[in-house]
Parts: structure tokens; C-alpha cells; sequence
């Protein structure tokens, strides 16, 4: 489970936002239950490919 004993964000919560916003979800800090399971999808197999891609590119 997450520490949630800072308020920073971490990096997976940075990146969350970031590919939020590059694929037009409106993502709220805190809860986003009200999403759609399509959006919420679009969010989370960017952020796949993006781990994918890097892990790719740092092992050659």
C-alpha cells in the first residue's frame, strides 16, 4: 500500500496527472470515481506504454 504520510505527490501520481491532461481527462485531485471506465482506461494504458518505452530504452 502507498505511504500517504507526505503531501508531495510521488512519481507515479505526477505521471498520472500528466498523461491525464495529455489524453483530455479532467483527472481531480483526490477521489475521480466519477470517471468513465474508458477514460480511466486511456489513462492507465498510456501510462503502460510510457513504463514499456523507457524500460526499452534504458535496456537497449
Amino acid at each position: 500500500m502507498a505511504n500517504n504520510n507526505s503531501n508531495r505527490p510521488s512519481g507515479f501520481e505526477n505521471m498520472k496527472y500528466e498523461v491525464a491532461k495529455e489524453v483530455g481527462v479532467n483527472l481531480n485531485q483526490g477521489y475521480n470515481g466519477d470517471i468513465s471506465a474508458r477514460d480511466a482506461g486511456k489513462i492507465g494504458g498510456t501510462i503502460v506504454k510510457k513504463v514499456f518505452a523507457q524500460y526499452r530504452n534504458s535496456n537497449g
